[in-house]
């Protein structure tokens, strides 16, 4: 027996097979990721319809792990409960069984095609949808072509008898778990894991039962995933990690006893072929019967499961329990979640969201620093510099995570809106350090020098500060996708022009009265109005970019 030929082919067919997966799910992340979002967010009203949208969403992505992300940025902003969340959960587990049914069909022989017709697209398409449609075609065609490629691989087993008696162990359940949770776990991939099942299954090495069990080992394995994406985050990634992973072994504890039942009943509602007899029709029937019970194993489990979500959230309450308040940091990213690097499209969303809890933290900063600059103390005008470092923190956490992004092969759209994200992380990075570089030390420099602004001269500097507020609160709504609120933002532009004018002239015009320390207090104000027209600048320059292209030209 060649067993460097066979090894190379097996190796080389998992490697295509593997690629064209990821290549497949890339796309399709690409082709449809902006919209789960929303979809995820819309249509999780009860647990029922939160399984069946687990389901569709993770089917469209291939990807339980970036649903359970989707998830526990729902949780954290307060738009799904952890109940809810356990509905989605189990959903997904459903989805992520389209794999095994879209490789149980025979159809390896059209591999080449799919592949020549996929690079078609890419090599002579300019719009951007059909060049994604013609990765998703491609990396169809290469799990198809990687399948006939380990087949062929492994046409010489068939007459190795160690192999066979191997093959044989795995008729025992435990085994089987046991041998797939370990290659999953290592793949971290339970799609890949069952794919490769029911290539084997296409080659008779393994009967229905065998076949199961594996499925049923993957399913456990898939949790290393899981686990290692919870390390490290908040609590409720961990909690919804550990939802999954109880979900999943619960399963298989549940089902690790009938096997046999859930072989006959895939069986019966599987095609049979008659016609064929021994090898050749365990071979021709048995891939679509796996496939068939890994999709009732979840099903079920779903079914099962789904009408215990209270308990069910209460008991992983009681093992990933809140930190006591001294542990919890005084800020920390929110949104920003690296398992989801992979998926620039969601990746991208979610910086958006993290770039808006810096606007609301600079609006804090903008409301709290006039008072406090024209009449305050030091203690007070410290305390809102130290803002400042929550500022700074998030916008160094933002930057590191779009780099990150960065790497990834981004699409046109993509591209421009990770331009637009960078800029608004810097503009609003720039307020921040205008309140805390500017506007805080002219509130320091007022109260060692012993000025007093004096009431009228107030006035008409919180007429301009409550503009520029005002301003800030709408960029907030345009940061959130108001459309109207980022033009008024715009729009602004001659309405604080006006009051900074009419500040100046008010400032030259008091220059000449008779008050203590009349310059200290002249040089002061009007930095004051400088800095809150810069302020203006950096906000008008953010709300640009929250509008479409075509629309931002001057």
């Amino acid at each position: 027996m060649a067993w460097g030929a066979m090894f190379i082919g097996l190796l080389g067919g998992l490697a295509l097979f593997l690629f064209g997966l990821e290549q497949m799910a890339e796309a399709l992340k690409a082709v449809a990721g902006e919209r789960m979002k929303g979809f995820l967010a819309r249509l999780t009203a009860n647990r029922f319809m939160g399984a069946v949208t687990g389901a569709f969403v993770t089917a469209i992505i291939q990807s339980s792990s970036v649903t359970t992300v989707l998830v526990v940025g729902f949780i954290s902003a307060g738009l799904m409960s952890l109940a809810q969340s356990i509905g989605v959960i189990m959903g997904a587990n459903i989805g992520t069984t389209i794999t095994a049914q879209i490789v149980a069909f025979k159809i390896t022989k059209a591999s080449l095609a799919m592949l020549a017709v996929g690079f078609g697209m890419l090599f002579f398409s300019k719009q951007e949808k059909i060049i994604l449609y013609g990765r998703v075609l491609m990396g169809l065609g290469m799990v198809f072509f990687g399948m006939s490629v380990m087949s062929d691989a492994m046409k010489p087993l068939h007459s190795y008898q160690p192999f066979l008696d191997f093959m044989v162990r795995m008729e025992h359940p435990l085994i089987g778990i046991l041998a797939a949770a370990l290659f999953t776990g290592l793949i971290q991939s339970s799609s890949a894991t069952t794919g490769i099942v029911v290539v084997m299954a296409s080659q008779g090495f393994i009967t229905l039962p065998a076949g199961i069990a594996l499925a049923l080992g993957a399913n456990i394995g898939t949790c290393v995933t899981t686990i290692l994406a919870s390390i490290g985050k908040p609590r409720e990634a961990v909690r919804a990690g550990v939802a999954h992973i109880l979900f999943n072994v619960f399963g298989v504890l549940l089902w690790v006893g009938f096997i046999d039942q859930l072989a006959r009943l895939s069986a019966w509602l599987s095609p049979a072929y008659e016609g064929l007899s021994g090898a050749a029709r365990l071979a021709a029937e048995t891939p679509r019967q796996i496939a068939n019970a890994h999709t009732l194993f979840n099903v079920a489990n779903t079914l099962v499961f789904i009408g215990f979500t209270g308990p069910f959230t209460r008991l992983v309450e009681w093992l990933v329990p809140d930190k006591p308040l001294e542990e919890i940091p005084r800020i920390s990213p929110k949104f920003l979640d690296e398992a989801l690097i992979d998926t620039p499209s969601l990746a991208l969303d979610r910086t958006h969201l993290e770039i808006a809890r810096m606007g609301r933290r600079v609006r804090e900063m903008l409301q709290r620093s006039m008072p406090a600059i024209l009449s305050g103390d030091h203690q007070t005008l410290r305390r809102i510099a130290k803002l400042d470092d929550d500022v700074d923190f998030l916008h160094g956490r933002v930057i590191t995570y779009l780099a990150q992004i960065s790497k990834k092969s981004l699409t046109e759209t993509q591209t421009r809106k990770f331009t637009d994200l960078m800029t608004a992380a810097n503009n609003l990075e720039n307020i921040g350090d205008v309140i805390e570089t500017d506007l805080v030390e002219l509130g320091h420099k007022r109260i060692d020098e012993g000025v007093v602004i004096s009431q009228m001269t107030q006035e008409v500097l919180f007429q301009l500060h409550q503009a520029v507020a005002e301003s800030i609160d709408l960029l907030l709504d345009a940061l959130e996708g108001d459309r109207e609120a980022a033009e008024r933002v715009i729009a602004m532009k001659q309405h604080i022009g006006r009051l900074a004018d009419a500040a100046a002239l008010h400032e030259a015009k008091r220059l000449a009265a008779e008050e203590p320390k009349r310059l200290q207090a002249y040089t002061i104000e009007t930095s004051i109005i400088e800095k809150l027209k810069r302020i203006y600048y950096f906000a008008k320059r953010t709300a640009r970019v929250t509008l479409p292209a075509e629309e931002t030209a001057e």
